[in-house]
């Protein structure tokens, strides 16, 4: 006698194709988008990975009650397709991951913004997107059947399955990688982020910390007091003040500091309109620990000034400014608390980058429309700052794919092993479009005839396998080589303001000079003086006095070194 489907299989045996026909819809509903993303994008196999494995955890309510397996996974089901509507809605209008960096755009917009938002970007196409997206899971769903399991035979399975998606990373985390808890626990939150419903539930609660965090920031910001007898030599002159931070960024593989291959063709076409540095490095290797000296009066020797003293941003608003910040970084995770809380000093915020990995194409050509909108604004007095995502690793999602010219040995050093060649050839690959991409801004730049000037550096450098014994990609504070150091830093200025202010020229674009005084260097430039400028302390003033270039951490200041005794690439000046 044929039994109905929906009936109990009184058999005793683990039922494992229940169990996969159960596994199946899940499987389904957490991959789905991370997929379509990877084959889209190109972008990394992890958020895919990461779905093949906790959608496993929706097993556990089905084997515990397997005679409801069918009501038990229709629940579940019910639940991880709606909360994937908006993952998935997400990626059909930017081809993007859904992250936490979305949720701080949404909160921070007001209804008539997400009114507007919706009639801009929804699509009739959209609707029976959705709904063929409900019938796939409807009929994944049907094919789930009742089973009996003997209960020794559940536990078992349950157990298998908590402990190959929470015990195994917990233990990796904390005996084999010696993380604290909270460390480990926040690593463990970081995978599923990446997979439906954890990355809304993970991620609102992770905004609402970190805005925690950056509200308490701001609120310290607010209650320093301004500079005093700030004076500004321009008066009240029209002016646009640009600085373009860049990420990662080795000068010592640029072309137009005298490395082999045509890495800046761009900036070395337009070299005779710039004013190019050439021994400028960071004290840092780290972005936001470096960012929080470059853009205060924090240094090496004194770390904390940063919560103490204004901010550049804080410096130009007293001055007059209107202020702008365009990122193409990550805006809200753990580590860019700082970047964020920099952004909310200013007037006008640009947040891009709504990736929840750096593992993914996020091509930095983003901050071209939002940067020529910004010099559209009437204000008489901007300042723009643009921060760009540069060469951050991985290197192969910083380009688009007609940016790809290096790919063989073609001027390579002779100890370039085999295996490092294509994380060598695809760095130089990102500095080759961070050069089309410095040099559209200036471009953009020049043609609405300013009176100011552009100024780019990159926040830190990158070491790859440049350094012998060259075995080494990426950079270690602890292990410091010149080339996590060495930055580009150049200005272009428009004719009306060198009519005025002059041009930087000779010994002083040799000048060996560390990017935590920069706060000294940029009021020189915009003309600010007040009570605590050190003119020592301005790369480009008269009274210039070269200091140890120190690093390492402020924490321990007796392990410093003076970037000023390390050896150098041959590729560099």
């Amino acid at each position: 006698m044929q039994v109905s489907s929906n009936k109990l299989d009184t058999g005793r045996r683990f039922d494992w194709l229940a169990v996969v026909r159960a596994y199946l819809p899940f499987l389904y509903l957490s991959c789905l988008t991370p997929l379509l993303i990877m084959v889209r994008t190109g972008d990394s196999f992890v958020p895919v990975r990461q779905g093949l494995l906790l959608s496993l955890l929706w097993l556990v309510p089905v084997l515990i009650f397997a005679q409801r397996a069918r009501l038990v996974a229709g629940i579940a089901c019910a639940l991880l397709w709606a909360t994937s509507l908006l993952g998935l809605g997400y990626f059909f209008i930017y081809r993007q991951e859904f992250s936490q960096s979305v949720m701080f755009i949404i909160f921070e917009s007001n209804p008539a913004e997400s009114k507007e938002y919706i009639a801009q970007y929804f699509v009739w196409w959209m609707i029976p997107a959705f709904l063929a997206h409900a019938a796939v899971t409807y009929l994944l769903w049907r094919q789930v059947r009742n089973f009996a399991v003997r209960p020794l035979h559940a536990g078992l399975a349950v157990v298998a399955i908590c402990a190959g998606t929470l015990a195994y990373p917990m233990f990796k985390q904390m005996v084999v990688r010696e993380a604290r808890a909270d460390t480990a626990v926040f690593e463990i939150g970081n995978r599923f982020q990446r997979v439906t419903p954890w990355d809304l539930g993970i991620g609102f609660y992770r905004y609402r910390t970190i805005l925690g965090n950056m509200q308490a920031l701001l609120a310290q910001s607010a209650q320093m007091p301004p500079l005093e007898n700030l004076t500004d030599a321009n008066g009240d002159e029209p002016r646009t003040l640009v600085l373009v931070i860049g990420e990662s960024t080795n000068r010592q593989h640029m072309s137009l500091y005298g490395y082999p291959r045509k890495t800046s063709p761009g900036l070395e076409a337009m070299r005779d309109r710039l004013q190019v540095f050439n021994n400028v490095v960071s004290s840092r290797p780290y972005t936001i620990e470096v960012l929080q000296q470059v853009l205060t009066f924090a240094d090496q020797e004194h770390p904390d000034l940063y919560l103490s003293k204004p901010s550049i941003m804080n410096m130009m608003k007293q001055a007059g400014y209107k202020s702008y910040w365009i990122t193409n970084q990550q805006t809200m995770t753990e580590r860019n608390t700082m970047l964020t809380t920099f952004a909310k000093q200013t007037d006008v915020q640009v947040y891009l980058n709504h990736r929840a990995s750096q593992d993914s194409s996020q091509y930095d050509s983003a901050v071209f429309e939002p940067f020529a909108e910004a010099l559209k604004d009437p204000a008489p007095k901007k300042f723009i700052v643009v921060h760009l995502l540069g060469a951050h690793m991985k290197y192969r999602y910083r380009y688009p794919a007609d940016y790809e010219r290096f790919t063989d040995r073609t001027d390579t050093p002779a100890w370039l092993q085999d295996s490092q060649l294509l994380s060598y050839n695809q760095y130089d690959n990102a500095l080759l479009f961070n050069d089309h991409v410095v040099k559209t801004l200036i471009d953009t730049f020049a043609a609405t005839k300013p009176n100011g000037f552009l100024l780019y550096f990159a926040d830190h450098g990158e070491d790859v396998f440049d350094t012998e014994p060259h075995d080494f990609n990426g950079r270690n504070e602890h292990a410091p080589t010149y080339a996590m150091y060495a930055v580009p830093f150049l200005m272009w200025s428009s004719e009306q303001w060198q009519a005025t202010r002059g041009v930087v020229r000779g010994d002083v674009l040799d000048r060996q000079y560390s990017t935590m005084h920069f706060i000294h260097t940029w009021a020189d430039l915009a003309g600010l003086r007040f009570d605590g400028f050190d003119p020592t302390r301005s790369l480009v003033n008269d009274k210039f006095v070269e200091r140890p270039l120190w690093v390492g951490d402020p924490d321990t200041p007796k392990a410093f070194k003076d970037l000023r005794s390390m050896t150098r690439t041959a590729s560099s000046r």
